[in-house]
């Protein structure tokens, strides 16, 4: 066995570097996105200082090895399901724990460290979980039938219906979707025959094209037998022709489109910004970069996106542990998934959802979240070794 002895040499001082060019573009972003005198606070400042505590949560996760993580998965994973329960019966209110925000419960206020969002940290929790879940499967069933292809299904489906369920009390669809996308990569990972795959990711998207049909021509189906709230059909009709609700759903949006589109190719420059859009620090922090930085500025964040995503795979593909590889995916497909989902709601390819742009938005448990999954990667690196016939193991 192999493990090189000095820490800087198995440290990934690439991903560190990217992490710094995302702090970089975020601090300028903000500065920029809060000129517009909307709140009183530096966020600035308060960015700065998520980001110093993530460098303690990057070095607090690299001092475990992946196989502590894989003997504590289920006990964070079911951490953030007792965050997630705590939650909904914490009584809500201004001043309460848990604190309702346009007529949406997903903070808790706590004594001394201020307000969470469990529904960020489940995310990384849940992909510890699937990982353990779908790694200890294949080490109980070395030889793969349908049946166990369909046992290992139910017990992922099993998993995910857990938080599915009450984040979508909340309600909370973004990051609904950010589960079921971690779990759809997590799926195609797993080595489940393809036979169950496909009929599988067709009849999602039926359901899903099924579902988009009903919110434009079923709503009263959709709200009086299935649930659906009336706000998550504004958000459809406001993505689809956002200029007919100028002045409510449509807002954002159409004040995003406006910056980017006026933005052009090289942007109006740092603090050049005249379009006003509402937290724009936060979730629509990409349109102030397309109206400052324009065509080119975007381009180049989102090809650092790129660079981070290839990265990542890199280094997942490098780690032959099952459980490592299958956590590199997780994080991967979750990331990949707020870029696209984030991006894709400023430029109108995608409804809004309210999921915030990885590293670069403003949001203490977004960042600590996003830190914490990184530092998942930071940590299977550093400890990765290698084994001298080209076996490789954690």
């Amino acid at each position: 066995m192999k493990l090189p002895n000095k820490p800087a040499d198995r440290f990934d001082w690439t991903l560190a570097f990217i992490l710094l060019l995302f702090c970089i573009i975020s601090l300028f972003a903000i500065a920029s996105g809060q000129t517009s005198d909307q709140y009183g606070t530096n966020f600035v400042i308060k960015q700065l200082r998520w980001y110093g505590v993530s460098i303690f949560i990057i070095a607090f996760t690299m001092y475990f090895e992946p196989d502590h993580y894989k003997k504590m998965a289920w006990y964070l994973y079911g951490f953030g399901i007792f965050l997630l329960v705590f939650l909904y019966f914490a009584p809500g209110g201004e001043g309460q724990i848990g604190e309702i925000s346009n007529n949406v419960k997903r903070w808790l206020n706590l004594p001394y460290i201020g307000k969470i969002q469990p529904s960020e940290f489940i995310k990384t929790f849940f992909i510890l979980g699937m990982a353990r879940l779908v790694s200890k499967h294949h080490e109980k069933f070395e030889i793969k039938t349908l049946k166990t292809d369909f046992v290992l299904l139910g017990k992922i489906m099993l998993v995910l219906i857990v938080p599915l369920g009450f984040i979508a009390e909340q309600p909370d669809l973004g990051t609904s979707i950010v589960l079921i996308a971690i779990t759809a990569a997590i799926i195609l990972v797993a080595g489940i025959s393809w036979r169950i795959i496909l009929p599988l990711f067709f009849s999602g998207a039926a359901v899903g094209a099924t579902l988009l049909w009903a919110a434009v021509y079923a709503q009263d189906f959709m709200q009086n037998k299935l649930g659906f709230d009336p706000y998550q059909f504004k958000r459809i009709y406001s993505w689809l022709d956002p200029y007919s609700y100028p002045s409510n759903e449509g807002l954002h949006l159409i004040t995003s489109l406006t910056a980017i589109g006026s933005g052009g190719m090289t942007g109006k420059g740092f603090h050049g910004r005249e379009v006003y859009v509402p937290e724009n620090h936060t979730d629509f922090i990409f349109s102030v970069i397309g109206e400052e930085y324009g065509f080119i500025g975007s381009s180049i964040v989102i090809s650092l996106y790129f660079i981070l995503i290839y990265h990542l795979t890199k280094v997942a593909l490098e780690l032959k542990d099952p459980f490592s590889m299958y956590v590199c995916t997780g994080v991967i497909a979750m990331i990949t998934f707020h870029v696209f989902e984030n991006i894709g709601m400023t430029i109108q390819l995608l409804p809004i959802t309210g999921i915030p742009l990885p590293f670069i938005s403003y949001g203490g448990s977004s960042l600590m979240s996003n830190m914490l999954a990184i530092g998942l990667i930071f940590s299977m690196k550093f400890h990765h070794r290698t084994y001298m016939f080209g076996e490789d193991d954690n």
